[in-house]
């Protein structure tokens, strides 16, 4: 197993910030994962800190605000100019937890509110990249992207990011404002941005933060098919994780664990070494709820791999051999990324 030492920096875009090159994604601290213990979470990301990791990815709907109160404590310990807080707006909640199916509130009034509650839960004067969540096909992305620039120039964000956009809407959003990053799910088994989207970034100069780069777990070696899935665990309901689905991309993952191994890594390193090796303008995001799950994955950050070890990695999980959508439909219907 492969163990961090002096961890590498990108920076996320032609002008957005300069960041490890591997960020801690918060959400499953609070939300859709299952339960969570606060107190390991909140020494997970303190230990991320500490290993130089300074990309924290948080959303104001992950457990309707718990996520930034959580982070807001580890923020009040720590130097807030060490850190680069993402934060993303949009999704509706009801009060027993689960999302409301309405289109995604992301108009120029609902930027500057659901900002003012997100710095609040915080506890800062600043969030370093601000991004909708996802489009409302019915609110303009100029108007948002608009509003994202008025907030900007009024010093209560630093950076523009977008989310799970398609090609033709990341060029109409930054006619609008400099974008930093687009934030979309990216992994061995999920290829799609490869087609138009990451040319589009690199020619507009807009970095990328890959989410998702263990499929939910799925790519990170620990899986086992008779797992208990929790009522509010989301993969209880994805398609890669039900029935035949889950069986063939199980397999894929033994593939991959037996490419890992003579690289003398985790199965979950390799995955994730894998994304930080499509360029230097893409930063995955782990999903760490725990120490050593956290130690474990920021070791991919010191694990080379050369063009043998690539082709390797490749004929193990061929480009669109992943059985199952990311999503269940519904889902699938409202990202502007597949369109």
């Amino acid at each position: 197993m492969k163990h961090v030492t002096n961890i590498k920096r990108r920076r996320l875009g032609t002008n957005g910030p300069e960041v490890a090159v591997i960020g801690l994604g918060a959400m499953g601290m609070s939300d859709l994962y299952g339960p969570a213990d606060e107190t390991e979470s909140v020494a997970t990301l303190h230990a991320a800190i500490d290993a130089g990791v300074n990309l924290i990815d948080t959303g104001d709907f992950y457990g309707s605000g718990h996520n930034e109160m959580l982070i807001g404590r580890v923020i009040r310990e720590r130097r807030r100019e060490d850190l680069v807080i993402s934060v993303k707006f949009g999704s509706r909640r009801t009060p027993d937890g689960g999302f409301q199916p309405v289109p995604y509130d992301v108009s120029g009034p609902a930027v500057r509110d659901r900002l003012a509650y997100s710095l609040r839960r915080l506890g800062t004067d600043y969030i370093d990249i601000y991004r909708p969540a996802r489009l409302n096909p019915q609110i303009p992305v100029e108007e948002t992207v608009g509003a994202l620039r008025e907030m900007q120039e009024a010093g209560w964000i630093r950076h523009i990011g977008l989310s799970e956009l398609g090609a033709a809407t990341i060029r109409r959003a930054a006619a609008v404002a400099p974008i930093s990053d687009l934030q979309i799910e990216y992994s061995l088994l999920s290829r799609s941005p490869e087609e138009s989207i990451i040319p589009t970034l690199r020619e507009l100069g807009i970095g990328l933060t890959a989410y998702g780069v263990l499929s939910r777990g799925l790519l990170s070696g620990h899986w086992r098919p008779d797992r208990e899935l929790s009522g509010n665990d989301f993969r209880a309901i994805s398609p890669r994780f039900q029935g035949e689905n889950l069986q063939a991309n199980l397999r894929l993952v033994d593939a991959l664990g037996r490419v890992a191994e003579r690289l003398g890594a985790t199965t979950s390193q390799v995955a994730i070494a894998w994304v930080a090796a499509q360029g230097d303008d893409i930063v995955p995001l782990v999903g760490a709820r725990r120490r050593n799950r956290l130690a474990e994955s920021l070791g991919a950050a010191d694990l080379l791999l050369d063009q043998a070890a690539l082709d390797e990695i490749e004929r193990a999980i061929p480009r669109g051999s992943a059985a199952g959508e990311r999503y269940a439909a519904p889902m699938m219907a409202t990202l502007d990324s597949e369109k």
